[in-house]
């Protein structure tokens, strides 16, 4: 049977018998699947070059809602990574036919919002964007719903800006066109949002910035955890810890190599690739005790998840899945403890706590992060408890939620009204 065809009720019996996890997960998607099969439904995603948390989401969507069409300003994703769009047709924007764009699409930052707007999605019922940059600024009409899910408000424009412009390193006079163009850009971002009939963000975190930023509430849809396809190894760990992200400068890898320069007693393992690689590779040059492995598949990733010490997570993120994938692996985690980590890791309430699964460290330094390792290697934390917390993020639970937000919206109704014959 296709990934995206639903169930027949008929078989539920059946599938239950044979595998109960999967049907649990079946009956909220099949609810929801049935209660909106007749939208005509856009999704609107920002850009498709990796697969990272967000796309994480925008797969859980296209299973939600099977009829569903993307738009994304740029798509490059290889052939290896793209198997879950399972065929959905995908509309991008002009910028996948300016030369260098696709490579160097964030350097085409200001054309972006005039790009996204381009998207002709008026033949559609519902639009939900999936936003953390410029897809909630599509264009709709009245007669539409649009429904924004904020990974973030977009970062470089807002409370991030000074991060990034120094990251950048631009000098004068190129720094003052920077600074130009991401206040033109603050302004476009505040008024699109205006224009969106619902926000739901992937955190209380960042809820709130959307409160602050935007005077939108939002409801909070966490992004979910694909629970199921990954095993609890209860068993024995060995002895090295994991960092895993896009090595981006804001995900700080820079800040755990440095720690565990520090540590050549202990092994640390880094999985992905980005623009910080070279400089984190070239950081743990010489070092016995860390080794920088670069993008790896996703078995690879769970294997190197399932056998890990612990995970270590330096960002300051949105949400953050990967602390929530270990976690269903049985793997415990350091974190730093600010943003979306606080609502994903559970800390010891008190030393003898058998829920915690990892512990937090408050400032981005390698003081910091080595008194938290040592506070961390002075428990023993259980996998079990791992996994429950990490079910509390699950696909079933995500789909659960995602079908109670549209009733609560009342759009369940319009959908009702189009199944009527006419």
């Amino acid at each position: 049977m296709p990934e995206g065809s639903p169930v027949p009720r008929e078989e539920y019996a059946d599938l239950h018998e044979k595998a109960p996890l999967q049907v649990a997960a079946i009956l909220p998607l099949e609810r929801l699947r049935r209660a909106t099969s007749p939208w005509r439904v856009a999704i609107v995603h920002d850009w498709l070059v990796t697969n990272g948390g967000a796309e994480k989401v925008l797969e859980a969507l296209l299973r939600a809602f099977p009829q569903a069409d993307i738009f994304t300003l740029v798509d490059t994703l290889a052939d290896r990574q793209r198997q879950w769009l399972n065929g959905h047709r995908i509309t991008t924007s002009f910028l996948q036919r300016v030369p260098f764009a696709k490579k160097r699409y964030r350097h085409f930052l200001p054309f972006m919002p005039f790009a996204i707007e381009q998207f002709d999605v008026s033949d559609y019922d519902l639009v939900l964007s999936s936003s953390h940059a410029v897809a909630k600024g599509v264009i709709t009409h009245p007669q539409q719903t649009h429904i924004c899910y904020c990974h973030t408000p977009i970062r470089y424009a807002w409370d991030m800006k000074e991060r990034y412009l120094k990251d950048a390193a631009l000098k004068p006079p190129l720094s003052w066109l920077a600074r130009h163009v991401l206040s033109r850009l603050r302004q476009w971002d505040y008024f699109s949002a205006s224009q969106v009939d619902h926000f739901w963000a992937n955190s209380a975190n960042v809820a709130g910035r959307i409160k602050k930023y935007y005077r939108r509430d939002a409801k909070v849809l966490h992004p979910p955890v694909a629970v199921r396809r990954l095993e609890c190894n209860p068993g024995p760990r060995d002895d090295f810890y994991l960092a895993a992200s896009r090595l981006v400068p804001y995900k700080r890898l820079d800040l755990i190599v440095e720690t565990f320069l520090a540590l050549p007693d202990r092994r640390l393992v880094i999985i992905g690739d980005g623009p910080e690689r070279e400089r984190l590779a070239k950081m743990a040059q010489g070092a016995a005790n860390i080794e920088v492995l670069g993008y790896c598949e996703d078995e690879v990733l769970q294997d190197y998840l399932s056998r890990a010490r612990g995970f270590i997570f330096a960002a300051n993120e949105d949400f953050g899945i990967l602390p929530l994938e270990a976690q269903a692996c049985g793997t415990p985690v350091i974190a730093f403890g600010q943003g979306g980590a606080r609502e994903t890791v559970r800390s010891a309430s008190h030393p003898d706590d058998e829920n915690a699964t990892g512990v937090f460290f408050e400032h981005h330094t390698p003081q910091s992060l080595n008194d938290a390792i040592l506070r961390f290697e002075m428990r023993q934390f259980s996998p079990q408890a791992c996994r429950r917390n990490a079910e509390r993020f699950s696909e079933e639970m995500f789909w659960e939620r995602l079908h109670m937000l549209l009733g609560e919206a009342k759009l369940l109704e319009s959908a009702e009204r189009l199944r009527e014959p006419s």
